[in-house]
């Protein structure tokens, strides 16, 4: 009993009993009988189904045949095709003869045979003699007729859908003879394949569906309705079917259903009749007895869950609390305490637990003291790495980054932006006639009134030696110029050094505006250091604007 306290061993328990009664289940149903009864079935009424439509086809067609073989041994097809190939005239061979009264006489037939489309007459180079349509279909006729002309010749053209009269077709030609048994011409029949669905429907009598393909595999007539936009089989599906007569597989229909079915070629027509049963119907009661089975397995699952639970419960619960701590140290809450009153493994995983805790809180305030102060460290680098030591202006490069960016925005957008290039007159000569350290004080009284005068988007910068840089953001030549021109004022009214040794200080300022053929950053600096020149060139102590 004592060693059931572990956690391994509860585990152990609720593994096998969680393992054990599901694969008992389990074991008691088995799939592969049924399933190989259900394939024989299907697979049987398949063949039966495809059998007995080809034979209801194959009755059509010679029916449809022998009618049409009637029509062309009457006398009234024979005499007028006869006075046609021997150049007759109507008034030759006596009313009823001509070639207008052999189209009356196909329209009156026409009308009365159902499947009926056209009624052709040809001679024997194919040229038509007359037609129950206005516009006949052409035939292509054989150079030579079978010996057996007389009693079994005949062309049967592969079914095939047309578009003009939105109905799957057979055309049929059988030889019109004379009375002598000469061949005169041909009597040719455009069938309606539509007709043929009565026979089929009947054969869909037996479970499944039956469909006649054409040989590209296009579905022409069948138990479902067929249109000439439906989807062809796919090769290989066709193939297959060719391939595997009366051999059930699985494929996609034309409709875009899953189904199992079976092929029977009709070779001499190029005709595929395939006879298929929706898949979701053939495994409906096998997924209902994968459904019992699930049921059963649920149930088996619950009871392993009702047992497991009271095993859990001793795991679960302590393992919670322990779960729920981790997440708040997780989320920084290192105030965490948890009981250890338990004398298992649990008891001194939370033990453990708690001293973890007490270290990572000493560790904690050592990493935050050292993060306050390598941040303030950080802080003073990067201020340091990008403004002027002296004036406290941006240096040169941080210049650099602000003008690329500035010119990348204008590029974007068109956002312009005015460059201000400013020179303290004189500085050298100051710095030799009164000493560095005042030059150095007026380097940085200039850059107190350049950061002050600028508006808090501007930028400036301290350039080199005494030159300075000034980016107006959004600025034109005209505001640029304005700016130069209170910047300049405000240098030159400022006092620098001692009351004893007042000094006079000016500057000069080039103004530029970016252009749209300012590629970079130096193209806008050399205009404003040019128009800088030109303030210089001019008496210096003025303001000058880029041409």
């Amino acid at each position: 009993m004592r060693s059931l306290k572990s956690i391994r061993s509860k585990i152990v328990v609720f593994a096998i009993l969680a393992t054990l009664l599901p694969s008992l289940g389990l074991g008691l149903m088995s799939f592969r009988h049924n399933q190989g009864v259900i394939d024989e079935k299907v697979a049987h009424e398949l063949r039966s189904l495809a059998s007995y439509a080809r034979g209801e086809l194959d009755l059509w067609i010679q029916e449809r045949v022998h009618d049409v073989r009637s029509l062309s041994t009457s006398s009234v097809v024979i005499d007028g095709l006869d006075a046609v190939v021997r150049k007759k005239t109507a008034d030759d061979i006596g009313p009823g003869i001509g070639t207008s009264a052999l189209a009356l006489y196909l329209r009156s037939v026409h009308t009365r045979l159902t499947p009926l489309l056209e009624l052709t007459v040809v001679d024997t180079h194919g040229r038509i003699v007359a037609s129950s349509a206005a516009t006949p279909a052409p035939v292509q006729l054989p150079e030579l007729w079978p010996q057996n002309a007389i009693t079994e010749g005949v062309i049967l053209v592969p079914p095939r859908w047309e578009d003009a009269r939105a109905t799957p077709t057979l055309t049929v030609a059988v030889p019109v003879l004379s009375i002598d048994n000469e061949i005169l011409g041909a009597l040719v029949a455009v069938l309606d394949l539509n007709t043929v669905q009565l026979q089929l429907k009947d054969a869909a009598k037996l479970p499944g569906e039956v469909i006649l393909l054409d040989a590209q595999g296009r579905p022409l007539v069948g138990t479902l309705p067929t249109t000439s936009h439906l989807i062809p089989l796919q090769p290989e599906v066709l193939q297959r079917l060719h391939a595997q007569p009366g051999q059930p597989f699985a494929f996609q229909s034309f409709d875009q259903r899953d189904v199992l079915g079976v092929g029977d070629t009709l070779r001499e027509r190029s005709v595929t009749l395939v006879a298929q049963k929706d898949r979701t119907e053939v495994y409906a009661a096998w997924r209902a007895l994968r459904n019992q089975t699930l049921a059963l397995i649920g149930g088996l699952s619950l009871l392993v869950g009702l047992l497991a639970y009271q095993i859990g419960r001793s795991i679960v619960t302590p393992l919670q609390r322990l779960i729920n701590a981790a997440e708040h140290i997780a989320g920084g809450d290192l105030a965490m305490q948890l009981p250890a009153a338990r004398d298992d493994e649990i008891g001194r995983l939370t033990r453990v637990f708690n001293r973890m805790t007490d270290s990572l809180r000493r560790g904690r305030a050592e990493i935050e003291a050292a993060s306050q102060t390598l941040q303030q460290q950080n802080q003073q680098l990067e201020r340091l790495s990008v403004t002027d030591s002296l004036t406290g202006l941006y240096n040169r490069r941080k210049l650099a980054e602000i003008l690329t960016d500035q010119i990348a925005r204008y590029q974007r957008n068109r956002r312009a932006f005015s460059v201000l290039m400013l020179d303290i007159d004189h500085f050298k000569a100051l710095n030799d006639n009164h000493g560095h350290l005042l030059g150095d004080e007026v380097l940085t009284q200039v850059a107190s009134i350049l950061a002050q005068t600028i508006r808090n988007v501007d930028f400036a910068a301290r350039y080199g030696g005494e030159e300075f840089v000034i980016v107006l953001v959004e600025t034109g030549s005209r505001a640029a110029q304005d700016t130069a021109e209170r910047i300049r004022a405000k240098v030159a009214a400022a006092s620098y050094g001692a009351v004893e040794q007042r000094i006079a200080v000016t500057v000069s300022v080039g103004v530029a505006e970016c252009r749209e053929d300012d590629a970079t950053a130096e193209a806008v600096i050399a205009r404003a250091d040019q128009a800088l020149y030109q303030a210089k060139d001019a008496g210096r102590n003025r303001v000058q604007c880029a041409a």
